[in-house]
This record gives C-alpha cells, structure tokens and sequence, in this order.
C-alpha cells in the first residue's frame, strides 16, 4: 500500500486541528479557574445573539480501494480530490457562566455548493470517476469564552451533520459500441453523514448590539464503507473471492469565516 506525502500531511493536519483547539480550551478553561475560585458551580444565563456569516470552506475527500479493485492489484491504494467554495448560513447560540467560567452554546447552519472529483481510482484506464457533492452542513456545540480587553476568544467543539452525496461511477468501452456506465461497478451514497467539529475565534464588539466576528473550524464528516461488484461475478483483486468489493470514502472540511453578530 502506497501512502502518498499528501495523506500523511492532511492527516497530520487533521489532529493538528483537535491538539489546538483542546489546548485552546483547556488554556481558557484555566484563565477562569483561578477568578471562578471556590465559587459553587452555579448557572447563570447571559445574553442570546445570533447572526449570519459568509466565508471560504475546501473539502477534502479520500477513498481508499480496499482490495485493488479499480487499481488492480494494488490493495489499499489512496485517491484525495479536493474543491474550495463559498459557504454562507446563519448561526444563533446562548452564553451563560458556570462558577464563574463563561461558556456558550451554539448551532449553525451552513450552505454551499461544492463538487470535487477525480478520475484516479483506475490510473491506467481512468475510466472510474468518484466524486464528492457538499450541499449542507449543521452543527451543534459548545464552547469557553476568555475577555481580552473587550475582544472575547473562543475554542468550541461539538457534533456536525452533512448531506453529502458520495459517487463511485465506471464506464465500460466496448468495441464498436458507446461508452455505457456499468450500474454494477458504480454507486451513489447521497446520505447525512455524522461527524464532529472543532474550532476557535475572536468576536470584537461594533456597537453595544453588534459584535465582528473571525473564526475557523475543522470538520470531520466520517467514513462511510460502500461497495461496487455487487453482483459477485469478478474477483476484487488478484487471488481475492469473487464478492462485493468495497470503498472506503472519508470526507472532511475546513473553513474560515466572518460573522456579524447580534446581541440582546
């Protein structure tokens, strides 16, 4: 199985993300421990806001050919293709403090448009395009907030939902015959798929109602197992049982974005 540079660096990145925003969280969360003092841990609810926001967002895709079937013979072999697009949406959340540590809830909802594909899976008859469809994301979680001469910062964490549609497609050249795609050989997953979210921030406030707000996140949707040959009528590699040959599909997203906030 060959690793390319770019999978290791992508993964590598990946709990690069999670390490900053765990560090990020526990920083904050010890900035308040020494003020919370031996104060009882009790909840008291602040203000409301919500908002809308527009930004960049690239989502990355890997699919991982179990057992060589496309790339014959070469089990476990690697494909990332990837797209960078707007994404926009609202989001609306409540701030509250607990002994005296200020925390926040928050859900999103974003939207975009994006489309990545490749047509790698079979290096040498590039005749097997997969392809990855982005159309909506929401989030739900929570997060610490640390004041900063009136700019507050922020790590979050929670749960995210994606509908994501997934596309294996193989097209069969047959002599003195049209290109026809091979249903068999082919699939399409269009699903919501569960993963998690992390990211930080910094809000700083317009007026005493509207605050400006940057802020970047890392999204991991998941690994999804879909299977092609499903009939069972070819072998899925050298020496391999004839069977459903499988595909692992990994999504993931990151995005920068700005947010105009509205407090009350």
């Amino acid at each position: 199985m060959g690793i390319t540079p770019r999978l290791i660096c992508w993964h590598a990145c990946a709990w690069h993300y999670v390490v900053v925003a765990l560090s990020a969280f526990l920083v904050l969360a010890n900035a308040h421990s020494a003020s919370a003092g031996n104060n009882d841990a009790v909840l008291e609810w602040a203000e409301t806001y919500a908002g809308g926001f527009g930004g960049a967002g690239r989502m990355d895709t890997r699919i991982v050919d179990v057992d060589g079937f496309a790339n014959w013979g070469h089990p476990g072999s690697v494909v990332d293709y990837d797209i960078a697009g707007f994404v926009g949406g609202g989001l609306i959340g409540k701030k509250f403090s607990l002994g005296g540590v200020p925390l926040r809830i928050e859900f999103n909802g974003l939207f975009g448009n994006m489309s990545a594909e490749t047509n790698k899976l079979d290096p040498v008859g590039l005749d097997e395009t997969a392809e990855a469809e982005l159309r909506w994301i929401t989030t739900m979680g929570a997060g610490i907030d640390h004041v900063i001469e009136g700019a507050t910062i922020f790590a979050t964490g929670g749960l995210a939902a994606a509908g994501i549609a997934n596309t294996v497609t193989d097209v069969d050249f047959t002599a003195n015959m049209p290109p026809e795609v091979d249903p068999d050989d082919s699939f399409r997953d269009n699903a919501m798929e569960i993963g998690w979210v992390v990211g930080g921030g910094v809000e700083t406030p317009l007026t005493n109602a509207w605050s400006l707000r940057m802020e970047a996140s890392y999204l991991n949707l998941g690994q999804g197992t879909h299977y092609v040959n499903r009939a069972a009528n070819n072998r899925c590699g050298p020496g391999n049982a004839q069977r459903p040959c499988p595909y692992h599909v990994d999504n993931t997203l990151g995005i920068v974005r700005w947010a105009i906030i509205y407090r009350r």
